[in-house]
């Protein structure tokens, strides 16, 4: 199964993000970086009070590494000096995440590039209206639909359940179960107690239905893939694997499985 590579520190930056929302006054500035390929979107506001940043927030419009990295340089640069602060290059909030993905030191690591505008425009006299988010169009990495998948109609009783089987008769196997709500959590957490194996895959960046079930559900012994597309079923009769797009990373990999339970 695939890794996704990140450090404990870029998770829980990711998950525990510090430093988030805004500034308002006079003497606050705001910097603005997007990346028109990966869609992030990074705001930097900053508080100057002698030439220090004071205080510093952010709101960040994209995937997990965008979020991390700006958690983490709002971390890194608060109390230094203007000039301190245009010193901290993406390598060095890499390095304090404890890594990045190859693929994210490029496309998400933008923040201390927010960083450096906002200092710009401090110095500039440039004033920024802060974005929106009504206006932030949905994000294929934060609300992705599962959408077509290719194969799907030839393997429907072969190995892929539109229905929930029993439990009883998944015994053993490798089973993926596809978000489809709260049902079908509930679902992948019982089949535990027959299987070891379990997969359950979501294209979103939590877990579905309220805090006691996704509080269980972390409890359990299912593997989550969070920001996961299935894309296409195949096998020689029955349902031997799938392929699956990681919508963060923006790879393609493939997952030998035994069954799939797609609940409609």
């Amino acid at each position: 199964m695939k890794s996704t590579t990140y450090s404990e520190k870029t998770l829980d930056h990711f998950r525990n993000p510090r430093n988030v929302g805004t500034l308002e006054g006079d003497n606050v500035a705001i910097g603005r970086v997007g990346n028109p390929v990966c869609g992030d979107l990074m705001e930097i506001y900053i508080r100057v009070e002698d030439d220090h940043i004071e205080d510093i927030k952010f709101q960040t419009f994209g995937c997990g590494s965008a979020v991390a990295t700006s958690s983490m340089v709002t971390e890194l640069v608060r109390g230094m000096t203007l000039d301190d602060a245009l010193t901290v290059t993406r390598s060095d909030v890499a390095d304090a995440l404890d890594g990045l993905p190859p693929i994210k030191m490029h496309c998400s690591n933008l923040a201390a590039d927010a960083l450096h505008d906002a200092i710009k425009n401090w110095r500039e006299g440039v004033k920024l209206d802060p974005v929106d988010p009504t206006k932030i169009p949905e994000k294929s990495c934060t609300t992705p639909p599962q959408g077509f998948i290719e194969g799907e109609d030839d393997y429907v009783g072969k190995g892929l359940y539109k229905e929930a089987p029993d439990p009883a008769e998944m015994e053993g196997m490798r089973v993926l179960v596809v978000d489809t709500g709260a049902d079908s959590l509930e679902y992948a957490m019982s089949l535990t107690e027959v299987t070891g194996r379990v997969v359950f895959m979501t294209a979103g960046t939590d877990l579905p239905g309220d805090n006691a079930l996704r509080s269980k559900a972390k409890r359990s012994d299912i593997k989550v893939l969070f920001l996961s597309k299935l894309i296409a079923v195949s096998g020689e009769g029955e349902v031997e694997k799938v392929k699956v797009h990681d919508l963060d990373e923006d790879e393609e990999y493939e997952l030998f499985i035994d069954s799939l339970i797609i609940i409609e």
